[in-house]
């Protein structure tokens, strides 16, 4: 797939798509040589390793493009070798920085993470105590209802015991009033 994105990339380039010299890279996966010319007939005047920035001035002749190497050397190297995207060599610094970034993020976000959980978990603590401190305040109030209802009944009870007993007392004495001997009035005749 790489292959078919370099070849596309080369027609385009060898249709005048770059006129002017820009810098490009040795493919990743590739150790080639310079020749003098476009070809393997020319001469090796050098090596590219793989990743190498290079100068790519837009002229290519059947499978070789004409480049500019790292060590200002002018030759030709297979075309489907020389990729406008930078090299693993070229991105890994810039990859490596923004590893570290995210992983500043990360743990950031972690640290953060941990310290919700943290407060979740305090939360739902105080959630438990406050659920058990309800349960027991509702037991206690049910007891102080059961309590005041229980003494309303004794005040009521005693109130009609009470009642009751003055009502008797009351009755005893008016049977007793009924029965007692009443004092006979003294006759305006008699004389004493």
């Amino acid at each position: 797939m790489l292959r078919v994105i370099h070849f596309f990339a080369l027609i385009l380039l060898s249709m005048g798509a770059h006129a002017q010299a820009s810098t490009h890279y040795v493919s990743d996966d590739v150790f080639t040589y310079i020749h003098g010319g476009p070809g393997t007939e020319f001469r090796i005047i050098g090596s590219v390793e793989a990743g190498q920035p290079i100068t790519f001035n837009g002229k290519t002749e059947g499978d070789y493009s004409q480049i500019i190497d790292n060590k200002n050397r002018e030759g030709w190297i297979r075309s489907d070798f020389v990729t406008d995207k930078p090299s693993l060599r070229t991105r890994f610094p810039e990859m490596e920085k923004e590893l570290i970034h995210v992983n500043e993020q990360l743990n950031s976000i972690s640290l953060n993470t941990d310290n919700a959980a943290q407060d979740l978990e305090l939360a739902n603590q105080k959630v438990t105590e406050l659920q058990a401190a309800l349960k027991t305040a509702l037991t206690e109030r049910d007891t102080a209802r059961a309590k005041v209802n229980n003494d309303k009944d004794e005040q009521q009870f005693k109130m009609w015991q009470q009642g009751g007993l003055i009502a008797g007392i009351g009755a005893l004495i008016g049977i007793i009033l009924v029965y007692l001997p009443r004092p006979q009035r003294r006759k305006n005749s008699r004389w004493m």
